[in-house]
C-alpha cells in the first residue's frame, strides 16, 4: 500500500485522515508539533492497524523544520504517494488589534507550508505517475473573514489550479472545504461556538470519507454535506458589496463600537 504524509495529524481532521488511511492499510508519516502526543497517536495507530508509522515532529511555521518535512517528501527511496496538507489554526482577534506575529505565522503554516510541501511532493508523484494531494481548506475561504479566510481562499485557488496542471499525469489535487467540524479547533483558539445549532456541525470521520470519495472522482474541490454545498454555491455568486456588509457585521460582533452603515 501507499505511504501517506499528514500534517497536523494528532487531532481533528488530520487525525481522522490518519485513522482512515491506516485502516485501509497505508503506511503513515505523521507530522505535528507535539512530539509526545505524536508518539502516542502513532503507537495507537500502529498497534491497532499493524501499519508502518513514522512520527516526524516539526513546527511548519519554522523554515528549518518545514524543510525537514519537505526533504522527507523528496526521498525517492521512501516515496510518499498521498500528501494531506492539514495543519492550521485560528486566531480569535480582530486584525487591527491582534498580534501581527500570529497573523504572519498563520500565513506561514497555511500558505507557505502548503506551497513548499506540495512542491516537494508533486514532482516525484508525477515521475511515478501516481499520487494524491489533499489540502484542507474551508468554506471560510468563500467568506470575508480576515487572514484565516484569505489563507483558505488561497489554498482552494492554489489547489484547483494545481489540479489542472496535473491533469493526465496520474496525480490528483483536491481542496477539502468543510464548514464547522466537531474538533478541538475552536476551543484551542478560544472561540465560543455555543450559539451554533447542532445541524451546522460536521463529523470529521464522515467528511474525510466524503473527501476521499471526491478524490477518487477526480474532483478539484470537495465540499462535504448538501447544506455546505448549497452555502458555497450561494457565496460564489454573492456580490462584492454584500461581502463587505458581511465583513462589517463580523467586525461588529467582535467590537460593539463598530458602526454598520
Amino acid at each position: 500500500m501507499a505511504t501517506a504524509l499528514i500534517t497536523g495529524a494528532t487531532a481533528g481532521i488530520g487525525n481522522a485522515f490518519a485513522r482512515r488511511l491506516a485502516a485501509e492499510g497505508h503506511g503513515l508519516v505523521l507530522v505535528a508539533r507535539d512530539a509526545v502526543r505524536l508518539g502516542d497517536v502513532g503507537k495507537g495507530l500502529r498497534d491497532r492497524h499493524r501499519v508502518d508509522v513514522e512520527a516526524l515532529a516539526a513546527d511548519l511555521g519554522n523554515p528549518r523544520e518545514l524543510e525537514r518535512v519537505a526533504e522527507r517528501l523528496r526521498d525517492g527511496d521512501r516515496p510518499v504517494e498521498i500528501l494531506v496538507n492539514n495543519a492550521g489554526f485560528g486566531v480569535n482577534a480582530p486584525f487591527l488589534s491582534g498580534d501581527p506575529a500570529q497573523e504572519e505565522r498563520m500565513l506561514d503554516v497555511m500558505v507557505r507550508a502548503v506551497l513548499v510541501l506540495t512542491r516537494a511532493a508533486a514532482p516525484g508523484m508525477v515521475a511515478r505517475r501516481r499520487g494524491v494531494i489533499v489540502t484542507v481548506s474551508s468554506v471560510a475561504g468563500f467568506l470575508p473573514g480576515g487572514t484565516y479566510s484569505a489563507a483558505k481562499a488561497w489554498a482552494t485557488a492554489f489547489t484547483a489550479s494545481l489540479a489542472g496542471e496535473l491533469a493526465a499525469t496520474g496525480v490528483t489535487a483536491t481542496a477539502l472545504c468543510p464548514g464547522f467540524v466537531r474538533t478541538e479547533f475552536h476551543r484551542r483558539a478560544g472561540m465560543d461556538m455555543s450559539y451554533l445549532p447542532d445541524w451546522a456541525w460536521l463529523d470529521a470521520d464522515r467528511l474525510v470519507a466524503d473527501c476521499m470519495a471526491d478524490v477518487r472522482r477526480g474532483r478539484a474541490v470537495s465540499v462535504p454535506s448538501l447544506r455546505y454545498k448549497m452555502a458555497v454555491a450561494l457565496l460564489r455568486h454573492t456580490p462584492l458589496r454584500f461581502s463587505k456588509v458581511l465583513a462589517m457585521r463580523r467586525a461588529a460582533r467582535r467590537n460593539p463600537s463598530v458602526v454598520i452603515k
